[in-house]
């Protein structure tokens, strides 16, 4: 069976992403690209997609997608639809700020401990999923984005030794909606948001305090700023 390949056109993204440093199933890693495109907002809400439809777009066959539509039903973020498919939730306004706001009570103070905790050789192993980030922006790949992007938050916040709050993280993300990345994409300023990754490190690495806390406040912001609008 060929990989399946992302929604995006780019043929240079990342097709099956591996997120947060776990081990992945081929059932699970093709819930992971759809849940990306959901993210990303290629998938949108109200709308019916048949698991024949979708499996064309990847490139495999019907049944994984079958099965990771359905595991993602479970999650709430698609509606089983007889005969026909998976219709995708919308989320509100309020459910998404409710998302970024504990996001940001676990994720900033975290990454911020990580500034004196964290070993410096496992920081900069992150250091090609920020350039993946970088590298989709430029390339206008979201689905790409999206899972890189994922991929570097989960395998950073791994570095605290919190497995539970790896797991409370990724479900808050995949329930995200981020409408504003194709407007951001297409005037070109999606880069300046990618390149936070790299800032993040390198203040990670110079152990400054101040300098995390400020890039991971700034950064989480996007999620109901740059990113969550449709008129960005």
């Amino acid at each position: 069976m060929a990989a399946p390949r992302s929604i995006s056109p780019s043929p240079a993204a990342p097709a099956l992403p591996v997120l947060g440093g776990r081990r992945s199933s081929y059932r699970e890693r093709v819930a992971d690209a759809l849940r990306a495109a959901l993210i990303a907002g290629e998938l949108r809400p109200g709308q019916v997609y048949s698991a024949p439809t979708l499996a064309a777009r990847f490139g495999v066959s019907a049944t994984p997608v079958r099965e990771a539509m359905l595991d993602l039903a479970k999650e709430g973020l698609v509606d089983a639809v007889p005969n026909k498919g998976f219709r995708v939730t919308d989320v509100s306004d309020r459910q998404l700020d409710e998302y970024t706001h504990v996001r940001a009570l676990i994720e900033i103070p975290t990454v911020v401990a990580l500034a004196t905790t964290a070993d410096p050789v496992s920081l900069e192993a992150l250091r090609p999923a920020a350039r993946e980030i970088v590298t989709a922006a430029v390339a206008g790949d979201l689905i790409a984005y999206v899972e890189a992007d994922t991929r570097f938050h989960l395998g950073l916040l791994a570095l605290a030794g919190n497995s539970h709050l790896v797991e409370v993280v990724r479900d808050l993300r995949g329930r995200a909606r981020l409408y504003g990345l194709t407007a951001l994409s297409a005037s070109g300023r999606l880069l300046a948001s990618a390149e936070e990754h790299l800032e993040l490190l390198d203040a990670l690495l110079a152990r400054d305090e101040r300098a995390v806390r400020t890039v991971m406040t700034r950064h989480l912001g996007h999620v109901r700023g740059l990113w969550a609008s449709a008129d960005a």
